[in-house]
This record gives structure tokens, sequence and C-alpha cells, in this order.
């Protein structure tokens, strides 16, 4: 078995300092939906230095999938998204800890997840489901009767295809985003005061799709995914 070396992440420590590389590799980082977007994040924050990683998804890898999504091979299709990866990533990094968990994260069931929001440093919100999203962005930045969790989230990914468009920007500041939107819209419904984490958005105006899904591409889903493990990686900087 490939046994890691001080040459994997000398790139990364060359060019991120020792302090900061030290500080990324003992972080934790839990990413919620790993699908063309949280897929590619995982691999990026793992290449770059983060060694321990969970990953929360209950979806199977469908043929669907293989046009963006990192797990998603024809051999893979019918498996568990979070146990194709885990196992991928392990192939790049034996030596991480990688938490595959294959379970929707829900209101719910939101009180199972209190270890893992306790103990991680930040959590990645790669879900498409404005319930679930909603729920996740207010249960992370709520201080409430637990301590509030550094988020990033990702905004809409679909209908795009210029991926030199993508944005960071407050969560109240995004602008030209369905997504966001009604999230915005749930928020003030409840009376729950606008997030200001920051969020991956895209400012190319939606296209339409040809079919009766939104359509999306690996060039611009991938983005994403490599904006929001940059977000991580500037945290790591600053701290």
């Amino acid at each position: 078995m490939y046994a890691m070396s001080k040459e994997t992440y000398v790139r990364s420590r060359s060019l991120l300092g020792n302090e900061t590389f030290e500080r990324l590799s003992s972080m934790h980082v839990a990413i919620f939906g790993v699908g063309g977007v949280g897929g590619w994040c995982a691999e990026a924050l793992l290449r770059t230095g983060v060694n321990h990683l969970t990953i929360v998804d209950d979806d199977l890898v469908a043929e669907s999938n293989i046009n963006r999504q990192r797990q998603a091979l024809p051999s893979n299709v019918g498996k568990p998204k979070v146990n194709v990866l885990r196992d991928m990533l392990l192939e790049i990094a034996p030596d991480a800890t990688i938490d595959p968990i294959a379970t929707r994260y829900t209101s719910e069931n939101a009180d199972s997840f209190n270890k893992l929001f306790d103990s991680c440093d930040f959590v990645i919100d790669a879900i498409d489901s404005v319930d679930c999203k909603a729920h996740l962005i207010h249960r992370c930045v709520s201080s409430g009767d637990r301590k509030p969790t550094a988020i990033f989230s990702s905004m809409g990914a679909a209908l795009r295809t210029d991926p030199t468009k993508i944005r960071i920007a407050p969560f109240h500041k995004v602008v030209g985003d369905g997504l966001a939107k009604a999230l915005r819209n749930r928020f003030r419904k409840s009376d729950i005061p606008l997030p200001k984490h920051l969020c991956a958005y895209s400012a190319e105006s939606p296209l339409s799709s040809a079919g009766t899904v939104k359509g999306s591409i690996m060039p611009v889903t991938c983005a994403f995914g490599m904006t929001l493990a940059s977000l991580v990686v500037q945290a790591a900087r600053r701290s």
C-alpha cells in the first residue's frame, strides 16, 4: 500500500507556509451534499491538506450523475455516494480520516448531528433541498443553545455554463440566484434574520433547460466546489 510521505503535500506547504498548513491539516470539515459540488470540494480539500472529512448524503450514484459528479462512474451506479467517495478519497490519502454518513440532513434528524457540529471546524453546505438547506444554515449561524458553526454555502450551480461568473458574497447580498431567493423567503416567513455567512453563487443569468430537469455541467459544478474549498483555505490563512 502507498505510504504517504512528506512529499505528498510539499507544494501545499510551500505555498501556504508551515503554520497555515498545520492549521489546515488539523481541521475537521463536514460536507453536506456530495453531488456535483460537494464531491469535488471534498477532493480539493483533501488534496490541499485537510486530513479529516465527514461527508453526508443519502443518495445513490445514478447514471445521470456521470456528467458532473466525482464518484459517478458506470461501475458505481446504484452504490451509496458517500461510500464510493470515501473509498476514492482514501486512495488519494490513505492516512486521512473520512467519515461517511449515508443520511439526509433534515429538521427531523438534526439533533443526531449535534456531535458533528460540535467537533467540526467548518461546514460546507452543498444541499439542493430548500427545506434542508435552510435548516442547516440556521442551525450553523444561530447561537441558540449550542455554539454557532462556521459555514460556507453553495447557491445554485444549475442552468449555468460559465465558471468565470462564480462570485463570493455574504448570503444577504447574493443577487440573481433563485435558490438564494427561495431561502430568503423561507427565513422571512419564519421571522429569522437573514444569515450573513459567505456563499458561492453565479452572476450568470440562468439559462433555460431543454428537458424536465435543471441542466448542469461539470465545469460549473466543479468550479463551485473548488470555490468553497478555497474559502476553507483562506480561513486557515487568516486564523
